[in-house]
């Protein structure tokens, strides 16, 4: 419950934004940031990294590009007690759009990419780190990789300078047997360097599972105000807060925030515990279909959903 060595890093914004495209108010970004630094929590990711080159900006909303001078406008005038941070994908944003850390806003690059690009997420955080950033490198749905190719993806990174590996539960999918299992594997393959925690709640699991990470040594902790995140979402910040028995962290700006603005909101898009999310959770599958069938006319049809996913050739 208390390392001095834990962080906390707030994706709300980010992964939040994986519902909405990112359409939030500059209003709520700012009292997000501003109730995550109250709170003591030590980063804050605002969003991706991305090129408009690939995501239409007219579809899509400024926390999926987090241009410098947007994010200096929103959080102008406020103190920058929590870190910054932004994720970016491999093959999604240009080397040359990332400033040098000296002219940025920002102080962590998370890059993101599976097992099978860890070469390409290797060369990115290079890159990113030769710029003068904090890194880290954010292994995407391992619940659906051999072991064999998680070990060969560790023992690359081993060899390399990039500080924080992430095991991230991208799924919901995992048990905390199997988050000991993978934790204590990535923390064998890369002695010295950083393991973090990201984990979505398909099964509602995702603050347990991030207390057993806690126990396997894990020391960059994922949550988001309310647990809103993709699908299912995230672990809840306000509960990891709780649990964290350090004075730095002070969980009433959080629920303030939660009171002010995340109660409305959450009646205005849907995140949470919802019974397509915990199937695909369950079939250890993106959620991307359980979004889309709570998006149609017959999104309470759970098991028509179910047999959808399981037996296709009935259903069809």
């Amino acid at each position: 419950m208390y390392r001095p060595e834990i962080k906390v890093l707030d994706c709300t914004i980010r992964d939040g934004g994986l519902i909405n495209k990112w359409q939030f108010s500059d209003e709520l970004v700012r009292a997000t940031y501003k109730a995550v630094c109250d709170a003591g929590v030590d980063y804050m990711e605002i969003g991706y990294k991305a090129s408009p080159e690939f995501f239409d900006p007219k579809e899509f909303g400024k926390w999926r590009f987090c241009k410098e001078e947007d994010v200096r406008e929103v959080l102008d005038g406020l103190e920058l007690k929590s870190k910054l941070a932004c994720m970016v994908d491999i093959g999604r944003v240009k080397e040359e759009e990332i400033l040098p850390a000296d002219q940025s806003v920002f102080d962590l690059f998370r890059v993101a990419c599976y097992i099978k690009d860890v070469d390409k997420g290797i060369a990115l955080a290079n890159h990113i780190m030769d710029k003068g950033y904090e890194v880290t490198l954010n292994l995407m749905a391992v619940s659906t990789n051999l072991e064999k190719d998680i070990d060969e993806g560790l023992a690359q990174i081993n060899n390399t300078e990039i500080p924080c590996v992430y095991l991230v539960d991208s799924f919901g999918n995992m048990y905390s047997e199997d988050i000991t299992f993978l934790a204590k594997k990535y923390s064998h393959a890369l002695p010295g360097k950083t393991i973090g925690i990201h984990c979505h709640n398909n099964r509602q699991l995702a603050f347990a599972n991030t207390i057993q990470a806690i126990i396997e040594g894990s020391n960059m902790l994922d949550a988001s105000v309310y647990g809103i995140g993709r699908g299912a979402g995230n672990c809840t910040l306000e509960l990891l807060i709780g649990f964290l028995k350090n004075p730095k962290y002070n969980l009433r700006p959080v629920l303030k925030l939660i009171e002010d603005h995340f109660v409305s909101l959450r009646n205005q898009i849907e995140w949470g515990y919802i019974i397509p999310m915990m199937i695909t959770g369950t079939l250890n599958e993106h959620p991307r279909s359980a979004m889309e069938w709570r998006a149609g006319p017959q999104k309470d049809n759970y098991v028509e959903f179910y047999d959808k996913l399981t037996m296709p050739e009935i259903v069809e």
